[in-house]
């Protein structure tokens, strides 16, 4: 039996971007907004940046930008 999968973790929330505004959507359909003024790195961040991420125990960690969102 393996210790380790080497899948894709599969991600639990849907997260979009839509004017000036991040959406996290959990799996239940309850949606969370958040200001990208609130998070710069993302604001100026690339399509590939912002779809370079992992769901965390607490949220969100988008890798290229080391950048944490909680939910």
């Amino acid at each position: 039996m393996p210790l380790f999968t080497s899948r894709k973790q599969e991600k639990k929330v849907k997260v979009t971007f839509s004017n000036g505004l991040l959406f996290v959507e959990k799996p239940d359909g309850k949606q969370q907004a958040f200001p990208l003024e609130w998070f710069p790195k993302l604001q100026n961040a690339t399509d590939e940046e912002r779809g370079d991420w992992v769901q965390t125990d607490k949220g969100i960690h988008f890798n290229q930008l080391d950048l944490d969102v909680e939910i």
